[in-house]
């Protein structure tokens, strides 16, 4: 059997890194660079970091830094894979093949892509091919309409598609997507839980690997998604933002429930 994953997110805007809520609020938490290493040291599995940013460039460091530094997504992932030893994806506003390429060149190991895989689905075979579904991760950002009903969204929460999340995880499967991230924007920075109903039955239709991500506010809640559905990984943002050696403690509770979780292995930088 497979160990199962568990998988901080880092969600940077404008050069900073923010806690995010319902994809709508986002607040200041500080050096994104600084939290990279944190991370690694925990024994993570993996880290997803995400560009919510609406700037092409922004500053990396805060005004009373000396020594300035404004830079774009190539700049800041080249600084994050210095201090980053464990596998990494990222993903943020990617639209373009030139863009995967120098992000992969730039030390990203899997790109995230979402609203250009909605606006030309083809997107995700051609990347793909090109560099493996290994590599290819979509995103999935779910939100329940007034009907009660789960719908795809695309920019940044921004855009409602219309597309169902299971027919939309079949489709993106078929074309050679290699993961699903899937995020609830309902429970994103709520502290909640997981959405268990939507990320189950899209678990329980495709084939490769699905990422839940979205309202973990208890360690107990990662031990819950994993016995009530069929993911390969859990992945949370703010919980791991809060809590000194938030990860080793976490996978130290999914283990206690019978979880195979992979190894606590601590790493000194």
């Amino acid at each position: 059997m497979l160990k199962k994953r568990l998988i901080p997110c880092l969600f940077l805007k404008n050069g900073h890194l923010v806690r995010s809520e319902k994809f709508s609020y986002h607040q200041l938490l500080g050096d994104p660079l600084h939290q990279v290493g944190r991370i690694n040291s925990w024994s993570a599995d993996e880290l997803i970091y995400v560009d919510i940013s609406n700037e092409e460039f922004y500053d990396l460091r805060r005004d009373d830094m000396k020594n300035k530094r404004v830079g774009n997504i190539y700049g800041i992932l080249a600084e994050i894979s210095k201090t980053c030893f464990i596998p990494l994806t990222f993903g943020g506003n990617i639209g373009t093949i030139d863009q995967i390429r120098e992000l992969i060149k730039r030390g990203a190991d899997k790109v995230l892509i979402n609203t250009i895989a909605l606006e030309d689905p083809s997107f995700i075979t051609k990347a793909s091919e090109i560099f493996g579904c290994q590599c290819i991760v979509v995103g999935i950002d779910v939100k329940k309409n007034e009907k009660g009903f789960h719908e795809v969204y695309s920019h940044h929460g921004k855009t409602i598609s219309k597309k169902n999340p299971v027919e939309w995880a079949l489709e993106v499967e078929k074309l050679g997507a290699g993961e699903i991230f899937l995020n609830s924007i309902d429970r994103d920075g709520t502290a909640e839980g997981y959405d268990l109903e939507i990320i189950k039955k899209v678990s329980d239709a495709v084939k490769i690997p699905v990422i839940a991500c979205g309202g973990v506010g208890v360690f107990e809640h990662f031990s819950e998604c994993f016995e009530k559905t069929d993911v390969s990984a859990v992945a949370a943002g703010n919980i791991f933002n809060y809590t000194e050696n938030s990860v080793i403690r976490a996978k130290k509770t999914i283990q206690q429930s019978g979880v195979p979780i992979r190894k606590i292995i601590k790493i000194k930088l």
